[in-house]
């Protein structure tokens, strides 16, 4: 790894194509593996609030991202784009679990009706 405050000397003398990424996690080997959550909803009201992703891969290995520190909005028929990431990669993704959380423990349950869902990775964009 580089010094956050010395990354520029470490790279750019190389005076090539490189990727630096700065998100890492808190757990051994600090890797963070990035995905973009698109997600289209079919609710006819608004529902705010937060998603956690789940991906398990045919072996059953499960990966669990963080939750989200902003809350997003949802609306019908519209998309919402949201980062995400995970400690792990799972290159073959079996299932994919969405969980809905307005972190209120007061007050009526909503659910969150999913139109479409894409998982996009960001590390390999290819996949």
């Amino acid at each position: 790894g580089y010094h956050a405050d010395r990354w520029k000397k470490m790279l750019i003398p190389y005076n090539s194509p490189t990727k630096a990424y700065f998100d890492t996690s808190d757990k051994d080997p600090f890797c963070m593996y990035n995905y973009l959550v698109d997600i289209t909803t079919w609710n006819k009201s608004i529902r705010r609030g937060f998603i956690k992703v789940k991906i398990i891969d045919y072996a059953g290995n499960t990966v669990e991202s963080q939750m989200n520190s902003e809350a997003s909005t949802f609306q019908q028929y519209k998309r919402v784009k949201i980062l995400t990431g995970f400690h792990q990669d799972i290159e073959k993704i079996a299932k994919i679990s969405l969980t809905f959380s307005t972190k209120n423990l007061i007050g009526p349950k909503h659910k969150l009706r999913i139109l479409q869902m894409k998982l996009k990775s960001l590390n390999d964009p290819k996949r």
